[in-house]
């Protein structure tokens, strides 16, 4: 049998006290070593790294996460590099069975679970869920690039990669929390990344990733005119690169266009985007939504099965919790009512409750149908 390979866990962090511990109690029996580049703490950062044996690195910050994040690369022995960050956290049971994943195994690079908590407490119906490459190879050239939002370089290194061969999805699950209300207003991060980006945006030859980035920035503060302005000019950048534009980019502009309540300007367009990726369950769910605002109540209830068949376990895609089961149920809810059917749209609110029992929308709406029959009835029997 082979050897147990060797992990290493590198990340970049600063004035973390706050979220450090719970991050590496996670993976502290899995990791053979941990690395961890330190920009500039002046809390207990640190000290907390080094409690759990961490080999810390002090790094002057250069404005650049890509090359604080090498530095720490060029410092790990491990076979393999896990990376994290300070606010997330590894499934203790997915931690222990990692090593086991790895043995034997030929491949450079695998993707991870990543669940984005987002709203103001932890609540597993309120996530983004994703495929990340977290877990690669060390020592074959893998490098991060981009000052912000940095990537894996991995069409370098793995040059025959093709949408034919997948990179493997292990059954590890890493808990984000970063992107929750708290976490963002505490860390100022729209600041910083806006200043940031708009460096990079001067440059010429900057990727399109920029625009994509810039235009989630805008969207978490709800500045949708700017997000739609921005994520146009990312899905026109990477086709003038001859580039298919990410999953993500059609994702943020429909559900950018259903914000502003844009459903005439977001139709037929998404129709073309759903072509491109026909298996993305969150775009079937926004046309569904488009045709339900357009009052199409029939073609929105055969496209909210639709996402019900397809579910939401495909997280090759950024996949909202619910796509596919909850919240199609919810509007075809909506859909039975704009048809004046009470019994059907208060059986889909039952059945959205049932899967996401504290699911607001559905609850105040089979309240509101509940007591409007009610008081039908009452009225009919008089």
């Amino acid at each position: 049998m082979s050897e147990a390979p060797k992990i290493s866990l590198c990340m970049i962090v600063k004035n973390e006290e706050e979220c450090l511990h719970k991050c590496l109690e996670s993976v502290k029996n899995l990791v053979d070593e941990m690395i961890i580049v330190d920009t500039g703490s002046t809390d207990k950062t640190v000290e907390i790294g080094k409690s759990f044996g961490a080999v810390v690195h002090s790094y002057e910050w250069q404005d650049n996460f890509a090359e604080a994040r090498n530095f720490g690369l060029e410092k790990a022995t491990g076979d393999w590099i896990l990376w994290m960050d300070a606010d997330e956290e590894m499934n203790q049971e997915d931690s222990m069975k990692l090593k086991e994943l790895l043995r034997g195994k030929e491949d450079s690079l695998f993707y991870i679970h990543l669940i984005n908590y987002i709203g103001d407490e932890i609540n597993e119906d309120d996530a983004f869920h994703i495929a990340h490459s977290r877990l690669f190879r060390n020592g074959i050239g893998f490098r991060f690039h981009f000052p912000i939002h940095e990537t894996l370089n991995v069409e370098e290194v793995l040059p025959n990669l093709t949408e034919d061969l997948h990179i493997q999805i292990l059954p590890v699950r890493i808990y984000h929390y970063g992107y929750m209300n708290e976490c963002t207003g505490r860390k100022n991060k729209f600041e910083r990344n806006i200043q940031l980006l708009m460096k990079e945006l001067e440059k010429e030859d900057h990727s399109p990733w920029i625009e994509y980035h810039l235009a989630s920035e805008f969207s978490r503060i709800q500045e949708h005119e700017k997000t739609f302005k921005f994520v146009n000019l990312s899905i026109i950048g990477f086709l003038e690169n001859h580039m298919m534009p990410p999953s993500l980019l059609y994702k943020l502009k429909y559900s950018t266009l259903i914000s502003i309540g844009s459903a005439e300007g977001a139709w037929p367009g998404i129709e073309k985007a759903i072509e491109i990726y026909p298996d993305y369950v969150d775009l079937h769910l926004y046309k569904g939504i488009i045709q339900y605002l357009k009052k199409d109540y029939k073609r929105a209830l055969m496209t909210f099965d639709h996402c019900l068949e397809l579910g939401e376990s495909n997280i090759r895609h950024l996949t909202l919790r619910g796509s596919g089961s909850f919240h199609a149920w919810y509007y075809k809810g909506l859909c039975y009512e704009g048809l004046g059917q009470v019994e059907e749209a208060m059986a889909a609110y039952r059945m959205a409750l049932a899967m996401a029992e504290n699911h607001a929308p559905a609850k105040e709406a089979l309240e509101k149908l509940s007591m409007k029959t009610e008081v039908s009835h009452t009225l009919n029997s008089k």
